[in-house]
C-alpha cells in the first residue's frame, strides 16, 4: 500500500502556507529553516498517520543523491529527531535510515522546467536501494516538495524494479495541487530570497549552514567575475568544503563548471602556499 502525505497543499500561487523566503533559504543550506520544516513535517505526519495506531519498524529514505546531500537531507535529519522522540515516548521502534543512490548528475535547474522537460531530464537516471535491508519494514520516502510527480515516478519505478512489497509513505513538506499553476512556481520559491550569489553570504555565514547540491551547482555555474568577488569574501573552511563537495559529485567533469572550479583550485593552492611561506 502506498500513502501520500504533504504538510502544505499549494492551491494558490500567492499563498503557500509557509514563508517563501524561508523556503528559498532552506534550499540553499539554511539549516535553521531545515530544522523548522523537518520538525513540523514530523508533527503533521504523527497527527495524521501514526497517532493511536500500531507502528511497525520504519525506515526513512531521503531524496536520492550521489555524494553531496540535497536540501531534503537536512530536513530529514530534524524529521528523524522529532519523530524518534515521539516513537520512543510511546514504546515504538525508532527509525532506521537508508539511502537511494543515483547515477547521474546534471547542471540544469530542475525548478525551471515543465513536467515533460523534468521527465526527459531524469528519465535516463537510475536509482538504487538495498532491498534486503528494507524487508518487512514500512518505508518513508521523504522529499521537500512535489510539483509534477517526476521524482515520485522515478521512485515508484525503482520500487517496481526491485520488486518491493513494503508499505510505503511518500512524504512532502509541500505539494502543488492546483494543476493550473505552472511547475516553474518551484523556481519562484527556490529563488525568492536568493536573488544573486551575494545573497548566499547570510546563509553561509549564519549560525547553522548545511551544504547541499543546489548551492554548489549555483556557485559553480555563476558568472565568473561575480563568482570571484564572492569567493574571496568567504572563509578558507567554506572554500575547501565547496571544492571537496564539487569533486565528490564529479563536477570537475562538467564543462560549464570548470572555469569556476579551476579558480577555486588555484585559490586554495595560493592560500596554502602563502600559509607555508609565513610559517603558519
Amino acid at each position: 500500500m502506498t500513502t501520500t502525505y504533504s504538510l502544505h497543499k499549494i492551491t494558490d500561487a500567492g499563498h503557500f502556507g509557509f514563508c517563501p523566503d524561508e523556503y528559498s533559504r532552506f534550499k540553499f543550506g539554511d539549516d535553521t529553516v531545515a530544522e523548522k520544516f523537518g520538525t513540523s513535517l514530523a508533527e503533521g505526519f504523527i497527527e495524521h498517520h501514526l497517532k493511536d495506531r500500531p507502528v511497525p519498524q520504519m525506515v526513512v529514505v531521503s531524496s536520492p543523491y550521489s555524494f553531496i546531500p540535497t536540501a531534503t537531507f537536512a530536513m530529514k535529519n530534524y524529521f528523524v529527531f522529532q519523530l524518534n522522540r515521539w516513537l520512543a515516548a510511546h514504546g515504538h521502534p525508532v527509525l532506521q535510515e537508508t539511502k537511494v543512490h543515483r547515477t547521474i548528475t546534471y547542471k540544469e535547474d530542475y525548478g525551471e522546467l515543465d513536467a515533460e522537460q523534468r521527465l526527459k531530464l531524469i528519465g535516463n537516471d537510475s536509482f538504487h536501494i538495498d532491498r534486503y535491508f528494507l524487508a518487512g519494514k514500512k518505508v518513508i520516502f521523504l522529499d521537500d516538495i512535489r510539483i509534477t510527480g517526476g521524482h515520485e515516478r522515478m521512485i515508484l519505478k525503482m520500487v517496481d524494479a526491485y520488486d518491493l512489497s513494503n508499505d510505503l509513505y511518500l512524504l512532502y513538506f509541500a505539494e502543488l495541487q492546483n494543476k493550473n499553476i505552472h511547475p516553474n512556481i518551484e523556481n519562484h520559491l527556490n529563488y525568492h530570497f536568493v536573488k544573486s550569489i551575494f545573497h548566499l553570504e547570510k546563509i553561509i555565514q549564519g549560525d547553522q549552514f548545511f551544504i547541499n547540491t543546489r548551492i554548489v551547482k549555483y556557485i559553480l555555474n555563476y558568472d565568473f567575475d561575480s563568482f570571484c568577488i564572492f569567493l574571496q569574501n568567504q572563509s578558507d573552511k567554506f572554500v575547501n568544503l565547496l571544492y571537496n563537495m564539487a569533486l565528490g559529485n564529479g563536477y570537475h567533469t562538467i564543462e560549464a563548471y570548470q572555469k569556476n572550479l579551476n579558480f577555486i583550485k588555484n585559490y586554495l593552492f595560493n592560500s596554502k602556499h602563502k600559509s607555508i611561506q609565513h610559517g603558519n
